[in-house]
């Protein structure tokens, strides 16, 4: 379970950051910055854990208790599906990063970010491999930035019903594949990827070759 190791050892101001969204075939990448007023309440302490790893009423639980407990600041950010094309997918992420501890009230002494490369955010940061597992703040980031975005995918679900994505938040499960092979990709769709390319490729019927009885031009 994570804990608040370094945020103690450093002693300052430290903000947990975390992105989701760098590996689905549709919508933004969403980050979020977390900083605590010092120590975490024992309540968000003992539950708070990669995002992943929890069922999705545990995350909506500690999402609200994170937003309704004095003294925790946030900051969320994100990178269109038109940014992730121009810069790449990570330096999208890097981008939605950025954006979310700018929009912190006070910019952190450090941020420790998970995984081990990390944006100039114009303070020192630390680069933790697996950090949602072990720093109390990145697993808070990470918590808000997997609720707010798998809100976003069911909205536009609603909108865009062929691929599941109130069920699967744009990753490329099979009947999201499904979609994309029978309604081709909406504006939401990350045409960049591979994978995107490749079931649309894969969805175009083979031209038929001419008949012998019709001239072939």
């Amino acid at each position: 379970m994570p804990d608040y190791t370094l945020e103690y050892a450093h002693g300052g101001r430290v903000a947990g950051v975390d992105e989701v969204g760098r590996g689905p075939l549709a919508g933004p990448v969403v980050a979020a910055a977390v900083m605590f007023p010092g120590s975490v309440p024992g309540v968000l302490a003992d539950r708070l854990d990669d995002s992943k790893k929890l069922r999705p009423a545990v995350r909506q639980q500690l999402y609200d208790l994170l937003h309704t407990t004095p003294g925790i600041l946030i900051g969320v950010g994100a990178a269109s599906v038109a940014e992730i094309a121009r810069y790449n997918i990570l330096r999208a992420s890097w981008l939605a990063m950025q954006r979310a501890v700018g929009r912190l009230p006070n910019l952190p002494e450090l941020v420790l970010v998970d995984g081990n490369a990390a944006p100039d955010f114009g303070c020192p940061a630390q680069c933790i491999v697996g950090g949602d597992a072990i720093s109390l703040s990145i697993s808070a980031a990470s918590v808000v930035a997997k609720v707010i975005r798998d809100r976003l995918m069911t909205r536009l679900a609603r909108r865009w019903p062929d691929y599941g994505w109130e069920r699967n938040a744009g990753y490329g499960t099979a009947i999201h594949r499904s979609g994309l092979m029978a309604r081709g990709a909406s504006p939401h769709h990350r045409a960049a990827f591979g994978t995107v390319r490749r079931i649309l490729q894969a969805a175009v019927p083979p031209s038929s070759p001419p008949s012998a009885e019709q001239p072939s031009c």
